[in-house]
C-alpha cells in the first residue's frame, strides 16, 4: 500500500525548522533529509505537494520547490512526471533521480565512492604499502605458470599461503599447521563462513562487544542471528596520553581518555552463562572502534567462560599487526584450541588484496570449507601467491607504517584538543582510529551535514545495536596530518552549524545510558 505524508504531519515533524542560519530552502532540505536518515520519515513515502506544504508552513512555493530540488539532487527524493516526490536513500546505480554524477549524490553515504574534494572518514583503511605489494605480485606472476595445469579451484587456499600463515601463528606461540588454515577473500568473508557454519539457524544468539565493528554486526543480522551486546566500560578520564609520551619520544599534551577501561569481563561471563550464545565475536587486538588491547589475563578468563557456556569464541585479529606502542599480547588461540581466529592483510597492507583467513582446529576447518563452497569455490590464485610473499615478509613495511600512524594519531588528538575542546577522544593502543565522546548526542546529525563541509563520516550508531552511541564518533587517523587538520576544521564547522541551527538535531533519540561505552 502506498504511504503518503500530509502537509500537517510533515509540518509537525519539521517543528521550528527556519532559524535563519542559512537560506530557507536549504534549512528546509536539511531537516527533511535528517528526518529521512533518522527514520522519522520512512522510505518510499510520498511527501506533500509543493503547493500544499508551502501553505501549511506559511512560506512561498518557490522555497519548497528549491528544497525539493536540492533533495532530488542529493538523492533523497525521487518522483516521476505528474507524481508526488517520494523519500529514498541515495543509490550508486544509474537511473536514479538526482543529477548526472552518481558520486555527487552519494557524498553522505559511508562506504561508497566519494567525489573529488571529499575527505572520507568513514573508512579506517590505508593505501597500499607501495613497492612491497608491487614486488609481491611480480614474484607471484613468476610462480603462476607452475599452477596453470591445475583446475585453479581450491576451497582451502593455495599451499604456500596457508603454510606462511601457519608459520606466523607458530612463531607467535600458537603451534599451527597448514591444515588448520582456510584462506578467504578478506576477514568479512571469513566471518560470513563462520556464521554460516556455527550460527546458521534463525534467531541464534551471537555475543558481541558494544560498540563493535559495523560490518560484523551487519553480517550477524544478515545471517538471521540475534546480537547479544555487552557494553565495554567507559574509558578513564585523563589529562594526557596514558604514558605521557609517544613511542617516538615526543611529549603528548593533548587531553585524551585512557583506553584502560578495557573489557567488562564480569558482564561478559554473566552474558555467556545466562544467554549461552552459540558464538561470541570479539576484537581483542586493538578493538574496532576503541583501539583497546585486551590483557592476557582477560583473554584467559574469556576463553574459560566461553568453554563453560559451550560458546565458540571467534577472535578477529585483523588489526593485530598495527601495534602502535609495542604492547605485548598473546594470540587468543594460545589459550584454547577451540578458539577460531580471523585474520587479514587489509589493514596492515592493502584492502585491495582481499586476502584473509580462518585459523581453527582441523575438523572445524573442514566444516568451514564445506560451508564455503556454497558461497564460492576458492579465491584468486595470483593474489594468494602474492599474499604468501607478504606474510613471509610481514615486518618489512610495518616499521614505517607504524611510525607514520603514530604521528597521525598524535596529530589528530592534538588537533582535537585545539579545535574541538569539548570532545573527548580515547587514546588507542593500536589500530587505525580514535573513538571519541561528543559533547552532545549529535553523531547522526554530524554525519548528515558532513558532506556539506567536505568530509564523510560513519555515525556512532553504526557501531552499536538499537541506536546506541549517538554521542560517539569514530575518527580514523589514516590521513596525513595536513589532511587531518582540514578534516578537524571541517568537523568544527559542522558542529558550529548544528549549534547555530538546533532544529537539525532536534528529537534525535539519546542512547540508553547502559549502552554507552
Amino acid at each position: 500500500m502506498s504511504v503518503s505524508l500530509t502537509p500537517g504531519s510533515l509540518a509537525r515533524l519539521l517543528g521550528e525548522w527556519n532559524v535563519g542560519a542559512a537560506p530557507a530552502y536549504r534549512e528546509l532540505a536539511d531537516v527533511v533529509r535528517l528526518l529521512i536518515l533518522d527514520g522519522r520519515v520512512g522510505l518510499d513515502v510520498a511527501l506533500p505537494s509543493e503547493r500544499s506544504l508551502a501553505a501549511a508552513l506559511g512560506i512561498s512555493r518557490t522555497t519548497v520547490t528549491a528544497a525539493y530540488a536540492l533533495l532530488r539532487e542529493q538523492g533523497f527524493l525521487s518522483s516521476g512526471q505528474g507524481s508526488r516526490s517520494r523519500s529514498c536513500i541515495p543509490s550508486q546505480g544509474p537511473g536514479h533521480a538526482g543529477g548526472h554524477d552518481g558520486a555527487l549524490r552519494l557524498s553522505g553515504a559511508p562506504g561508497l565512492a566519494v567525489p573529488e574534494g571529499i575527505l572520507d572518514l568513514a573508512y579506517a583503511s590505508l593505501p597500499a604499502s607501495g613497492e612491497v605489494v608491487h614486488r609481491a605480485f611480480a614474484a607471484a606472476l613468476t610462480e603462476l605458470p607452475a599452477l596453470l595445469p591445475g583446475f585453479g579451484y581450491d576451497a582451502l587456499g593455495v599451499g604456500p599461503l596457508r603454510e606462511a600463515i601457519a608459520a606466523r601463528y607458530t612463531a607467535a606461540g600458537v603451534p599451527t599447521t597448514a591444515a588448520q588454515i582456510l584462506v578467504t577473500s578478506g576477514a568479512q568473508h571469513a566471518l560470513n563462513i563462520v556464521l554460516r557454519t556455527l550460527a546458521g539457524r534463525s534467531g541464534t544468539k551471537v555475543l558481541v562487544e558494544h560498540p563493535s565493528y559495523p560490518n560484523a554486526l551487519d553480517a550477524i543480522r544478515a545471517a538471521g542471528c540475534r546480537p547479544v551486546p555487552v557494553a565495554m566500560p567507559a574509558a578513564t578520564a585523563s589529562g594526557a596520553r596514558p604514558s605521557g609520551r609517544s613511542q617516538g619520544g615526543r611529549v603528548h599534551s593533548a587531553p585524551a581518555r585512557s583506553g584502560t577501561g578495557g573489557w567488562d569481563l564480569e558482564a561478559m561471563e554473566t552474558a555467556l552463562l545466562q544467554q549461552r550464545p552459540a558464538m561470541a565475536y570479539v576484537v581483542p587486538d586493538f578493538h574496532n572502534p576503541t583501539g583497546r588491547l585486551m590483557p592476557d589475563s582477560e583473554r584467559r578468563r574469556l576463553v574459560k567462560a566461553a568453554a563453560a557456556s559451550g560458546t565458540v569464541l571467534v577472535a578477529d585479529e585483523t588489526l593485530r599487526e598495527l601495534n602502535l606502542d609495542g604492547a605485548a599480547s598473546t594470540p587468543m588461540a594460545a589459550f584454547s584450541p577451540a578458539v577460531v581466529s580471523l585474520g587479514s592483510l587489509s589493514k596492515s597492507h592493502w584492502a585491495g588484496l582481499r586476502t584473509g583467513w580462518i585459523r581453527a582446529s582441523e575438523p572445524l576447518i573442514q566444516r568451514f570449507a564445506a560451508a564455503r563452497t556454497t558461497l564460492d569455490l576458492g579465491g584468486p590464485v595470483v593474489e594468494q601467491l602474492a599474499a604468501a610473499h607478504l606474510v613471509n615478509a610481514m615486518t618489512e613495511p610495518l616499521p614505517a607504517r607504524l611510525a607514520a600512524l603514530r604521528e597521525n594519531r598524535d596529530a589528530l588528538v592534538e588537533l582535537m584538543r585545539t579545535h574541538l575542546p569539548g570532545w573527548e577522544p580515547e587514546w588507542p593502543d593500536g589500530g587505525l582510529s580514535v573513538w571519541c565522546r561528543l559533547p552532545a548526542p549529535i553523531s547522526t546529525a554530524l554525519a548528515v551535514v558532513a558532506p556539506d563541509v567536505g568530509i564523510r563520516l560513519a555515525a556512532g550508531p553504526r557501531f552499536g545495536v538499537g541506536g546506541a552511541f549517538e554521542q560517539y564518533l569514530r575518527l580514523p587517523f589514516t590521513l596525513p596530518p595536513e589532511q587531518l587538520e582540514t578534516a578537524v576544521l571541517a568537523l568544527r564547522a559542522a558542529q558550529d552549524r548544528l549549534e547555530a541551527a538546533p532544529q537539525l538535531r532536534r528529537n534525535l533519540s539519546a542512547p540508553p545510558a547502559a549502552a554507552i561505552a
